[in-house]
């Protein structure tokens, strides 16, 4: 009986360094989303605050919230281009 001999790849990192950056730049842009749909509080609870509203706290800050999460998902789904994977295996 022979045994099968097994090729292992070195494993390294879950992902290359550009999705990380990449991952770095969705975190970014979902904390600015976020921020988006803060604003000034309201002292006096027996005035009513039209300003919870604002096109800036209902539309747009959900928007740029949704699109730093698919931007993560591209970025966590983004292959490595066939350069950097030469320049890898070069080393």
């Amino acid at each position: 009986m022979s045994k099968k001999t097994v090729n292992k790849k070195k494993t390294g990192m879950a992902l290359d360094k550009i999705n990380y950056q990449l991952l770095a730049v969705a975190f970014v842009i979902v904390v600015i989303g976020f921020l988006l749909m803060t604003g000034s509080s309201n002292d006096d609870p027996r005035v009513f605050n039209e300003d919870i509203y604002s096109f800036r706290r209902i539309t747009l800050a959900p928007i740029v919230v949704l699109f730093g999460f698919l931007f993560g998902i591209y970025a966590i789904l983004k292959k490595p281009s066939d350069e950097n994977s030469t320049e890898k295996n070069s080393n």
